[in-house]
């Protein structure tokens, strides 16, 4: 299956590689962009998240849950296209795609973060408290899930 995956995916890999772009680039562009997604973007909706959950105040409640709301779904498409370029670069530097605990992390992350946009696309099934509890601690597991892929990300990009 890696390697039906591999052929399938070099010659997308090939037309980048044709760009000429510099091995740095190619080797620790993506750790770099997807680093600023979990570590900014990705905080700061986690935490609007829960300091909207806990607010008192109403406009601080507001504010915080519209935040979240706006760059929740923001941040999941920068994950999954960030999932997929990483895929791509994997395959351009010649590493095999499935041995890789991080690719597993990154799809782990993927399946959270699809479970949880579930929930939130449900509204939260019709306004139900339980699934407004999942639905943070989800998004919780979910940002642990990318600080062990970004982890492991690291100790990839320095062996390769």
């Amino acid at each position: 299956m890696a390697d039906q995956l591999t052929a399938w995916l070099q010659p997308i890999a090939d037309w980048f590689a044709g760009f000429n772009t510099p091995e740095p680039i190619v080797h620790w562009g993506h750790p770099l962009m997807m680093g600023i997604v979990i570590f900014v973007l990705g905080i700061y909706t986690a935490a609007a998240g829960w300091r909207g959950r806990k607010a008192e105040e109403v406009p601080v409640r507001a504010k915080a849950l519209g935040d979240h709301k706006k760059l929740a779904p923001m941040m999941s498409l920068f994950i999954a296209l960030g999932y997929t370029g990483g895929i791509l670069s994997l395959v351009m530097q010649g590493h095999p795609i499935l041995q890789s605990s991080h690719f597993w992390t990154g799809s782990a992350a993927l399946g959270v973060l699809g479970i949880n946009g579930a929930i939130s696309a449900s509204k939260f099934g019709g306004g139900k408290p339980a699934l407004r509890t999942a639905h943070a601690y989800i998004g919780t597991v979910a940002m642990v899930v990318l600080f062990v892929h970004a982890a492991l990300g690291v100790k990839l990009g320095l062996s390769i």
